[in-house]
């Protein structure tokens, strides 16, 4: 791992839970209120670490190893993108599919935690999830399709690197489109509004809040941490494919990496202060959307 690609990984896990505590900010501002400190998840998480845990009777040794994986998938998922926009700590031909299972088997852990409760309301909730993901990881190999296709690489570190800033002066349609279609993903995926409200504590609304409720103490700590860390690298995903930094030595490529998701998070923000959530019926059509962004995009290219 080169130094730049050591602390761009560093700063990313480090800035990580401050990313839910800017969207949340940037919409109370929006709204009028005063709102949560900005650093309120590491105040949270701390709290977490020193209590204990409770386990229903009911739970096996899937509830209790479901956090750790969940949170383990995502430092793996962390290791395949470029945060310094030129090479990922670990590469090959096609990661983008281990990128992708990576996310994947963290979903896969969280569900089946859910369902190992025995309630009725986070088995809904795991239901929900799995419904989302449906429709969201179609979306995603779009984009990733679409990425190749501009920069003729099959990594990560080629489609998200120096090949990128290449393709913007021929494909800068295709990219724009890309880029819109990942933000509605990060929305979709880190359970934001419109597809989720992570303040709401009504049962029959949540998705991603109601699979977590029996999870306490370090538990709840590491899907916490988790849920932020999945927000940083949407949010990475989007600042790689907007703002290629492969020619910006290695201190302003961290210094960009840090302020495009800290410009992501207040993104998030302005969206949930300005719409509702979504009926449960309508979230696949704005999925689908996504989607159609992306083909789009792969049209553009293939013409």
């Amino acid at each position: 791992m080169t130094p730049g690609a050591f602390a761009s990984l560093a700063a990313l896990l480090l800035v990580a839970p401050a990313l839910p505590g800017i969207a949340t900010k940037t919409k109370s501002v929006l709204t009028g209120r005063r709102g949560a400190p900005v650093l309120q998840l590491y105040y949270d998480l701390w709290k977490l670490v020193r209590k204990g845990v409770v386990y229903s009777t009911t739970t096996t040794w899937v509830f209790r190893v479901g956090p750790v994986v969940v949170l383990g998938s995502l430092l793996v998922a962390a290791l395949f993108l470029p945060l310094d926009g030129r090479a990922a700590p670990a590469h090959f031909a096609g990661d983008l599919v281990a990128f992708a299972a990576a996310l994947a088997l963290g979903r896969f852990a969280l569900v089946l935690a859910g369902l190992d409760t025995g309630s009725s309301f986070e088995g809904m909730g795991a239901s929900r999830e799995v419904t989302v993901a449906t429709f969201a990881e179609p979306a995603l190999f779009l984009c990733f399709i679409a990425l190749v296709l501009a920069t003729g690489d099959l990594s990560l570190s080629g489609m998200l690197g120096a090949p990128l800033a290449a393709a913007w002066p021929h494909a800068g349609a295709s990219l724009t489109l890309v880029g819109i279609s990942l933000f509605v993903l990060l929305l979709a995926e880190c359970s934001r509004v419109p597809i989720d409200d992570p303040a709401t504590h009504l049962e029959l609304t949540m998705i991603h809040e109601v699979i977590v409720l029996d999870h306490s103490g370090p538990d709840l700590a590491l899907i916490l941490y988790g849920s932020a860390l999945k927000l940083a690298l949407f949010g990475a995903l989007v600042v790689e494919v907007f703002v290629p930094r492969a020619a910006l030595a290695a201190p302003v490529a961290v210094v960009v990496l840090v302020a495009g998701l800290g410009a992501v998070a207040a993104g998030v923000g302005v969206v949930e202060s300005i719409m509702a959530r979504l009926r449960l019926d309508r979230v696949p059509q704005l999925l689908v959307g996504a989607s159609a962004l992306a083909l789009v995009g792969i049209i553009l290219l293939l013409r």
